[in-house]
């Protein structure tokens, strides 16, 4: 967004702004709710039609039906296999369903739901003209993004993520007594790129965040993302996403089986880990970045950051046979040491408490002695 471009500090990534000059700074005003991210790594689908929420319950994870106005969800597109293809934020405003996806998956997404639509009283457009603000809830920022957030059908459009809970028709797989989800209340406001720059224009340095700063919020939450978690074998339950992105009880959809085989009777091939690594900041893993234990590689990271209470921390998507203990990345730069959090335990999934049956034997039953002469 050029306006958020021309305030001093700005940094650009490959992605957006990275950084406006401190990234740690950034992080701890971000997380008081005292800074706006311009996030330009994102993109907005409208979803328009009198079927669009019906359509959109037949063809995803997500129990969309009934959807209330200003209520906020999430949705993945699943192949027949149960593995992740799409993924995006939802918020109706009882015209429209807006969408939130990642940028690099935003086309794609458009393009498989215009295949989908059929006979469905539905539209489909990616909208460019719509730019995406994030703040954490609490804060003065929260209020100054609502206040330029579009209003198209009179409910301003703001994407509450349901990441700090789980989700009605959800299942969370981690074990830890607080999950870190819970402490991080993003927003995200759907605004036009008009009133995105007038309010850029209104910001001092001191109220602005990059995306690496939310980024280090998101990894400290164990926050999925799909430009960073999903490659083309990841299955819902590997991240723990079924805790907000996956109605366990709806009806059928493309992948709902395996979706279901696995949470009931079986386990994920993959889970996810938080890594905490080595104190050193002078070398970081990058995405891809193969783990060991020992020998053997277990898995590779997906997302690094730095954040500024814990460090260097990375998520990392292992074999669900990886030992539950240090790791070692290993880098372009060198071997980073890293300790291992559990996020999805090997034995995830298989929750269904199903009866066993009595195995029949072959030999003759012995008689009754009620019937002894």
């Amino acid at each position: 967004m050029s306006g958020f471009a021309d305030i001093a500090g700005s940094v650009a990534g490959d992605a957006g702004i990275a950084h406006f000059g401190d990234a740690f700074r950034e992080q701890r005003r971000l997380a008081a709710g005292g800074a706006i991210v311009p996030l330009d790594d994102r993109t907005v689908i409208e979803v328009g039609g009198p079927e669009r929420l019906s359509w959109l319950d037949s063809i995803t994870s997500q129990a969309l039906r009934r959807l209330s106005p200003g209520e906020s969800t999430e949705l993945l597109v699943l192949d027949p296999q149960g593995r992740v293809e799409h993924a995006a934020g939802v918020v109706d405003d009882g015209v429209s369903t807006w969408l939130i996806a990642d940028a690099g998956d935003a086309d794609a997404l458009a393009t498989w739901l215009q295949r989908m639509k059929f006979r469905a009283q539905a539209t489909v457009e990616v909208r460019q003209d719509l730019a995406l603000l994030g703040v954490v809830d609490g804060g003065a920022a929260a209020q100054r993004v609502l206040s330029v957030a579009s209003r198209p059908a009179g409910i301003p459009l703001l994407w509450v993520d349901p990441w700090q809970s789980v989700s009605t028709g959800g299942h969370q797989y981690s074990e830890v007594p607080r999950h870190p989800g819970a402490d991080l209340a993003w927003r995200v406001a759907i605004v036009t790129r008009e009133d995105a720059e007038t309010l850029a224009a209104t910001l001092q340095p001191d109220e602005v965040a990059g995306l690496l700063a939310a980024e280090a919020l998101r990894v400290a939450a164990w926050r999925p993302r799909w430009s960073a978690e999903v490659d083309e074998r990841s299955l819902p339950h590997e991240s723990d996403w079924i805790r907000t992105a996956v109605h366990l009880n709806k009806g059928c959809y493309r992948g709902q089986e395996t979706v279901a085989k696995v949470h009931n009777l079986g386990h994920p091939p993959r889970r996810l880990a938080a890594l905490h690594l080595d104190g050193s900041d002078a070398v970081l893993p990058a995405a891809g970045d193969p783990v060991f234990v020992g020998d053997d590689e277990v898995g590779h990271i997906t997302s690094v950051a730095r954040h500024h209470e814990d460090g260097p921390i990375a998520l990392a998507i292992l074999s669900r046979r990886a030992p539950v203990g240090d790791l070692v990345v290993r880098t372009a730069g060198g071997d980073i040491a890293a300790a291992q959090q559990v996020i999805v335990p090997a034995d995830a999934g298989a929750t269904a408490d199903i009866p066993r049956l009595t195995r029949l034997s072959r030999r003759p039953s012995a008689p009754d002695p009620r019937n002894a002469g």
